[in-house]
């Protein structure tokens, strides 16, 4: 099935996605990895609302001149498990980013009705053309890791885990 959607992203609307629908989003989406994740956890009062929100695991590459931001294709995703646990907990519903995901980050997931989606990994330049807008909104010092506002038209992403446990992995008996 296909979902094109406009963020932010509510539960009716991830309850509708199962494992292996396509998924275009349209609308504003934030960038975070890894230290980003490690702030965000602490910060009590971030620059932008976790409720329903979309977080894009990546690392833009600066922009050339005239485009709004580099390539930014998506990152391997489980550097992020056990530190997208506590924001699902504040309301983040959906996340994007490349690979396999841990049994306990996939139960979190369904237990806090969120969602993982990924983003075709090697495809910086096509998903980087989607993104109509950048700027740096949380963390600078981080550089490529600092927290994007990201305005996306048609942003192609396809459901990894639902919330009733459906995978587009064949091994569920990961630990």
């Amino acid at each position: 099935m296909k979902h094109s959607v406009v963020t932010p992203i509510s539960r009716e609307m991830v309850e509708s996605f199962r494992a292996g629908d396509r998924v275009y989003i349209s609308g504003k989406i934030y960038t975070a990895r890894d230290q980003a994740h490690l702030r965000l956890i602490t910060d009590e009062a971030p620059n932008f609302d976790l409720q329903d929100a979309v977080i894009y695991y990546v690392g833009p590459t600066p922009p050339r001149p005239g485009n709004p931001i580099g390539s930014s294709g998506p990152t391997s995703s489980y550097r992020m498990d056990n530190l997208a646990i506590p924001l699902m907990k504040r309301g983040l519903r959906v996340m994007i980013g490349k690979g396999d995901r841990s049994k306990l980050f996939i139960e979190e997931m369904i237990n806090n009705r969120a969602v993982y989606l990924i983003a075709t990994g090697g495809t910086g330049a096509l998903l980087a053309s989607c993104i109509k807008s950048s700027r740096v909104i949380m963390y600078e010092d981080l550089g490529t890791e600092a927290v994007h506002e990201l305005i996306v038209e048609n942003f192609p992403c396809f459901v990894a885990y639902d919330i009733f446990g459906g995978s587009i992995f064949f091994d569920k008996d990961k630990s």
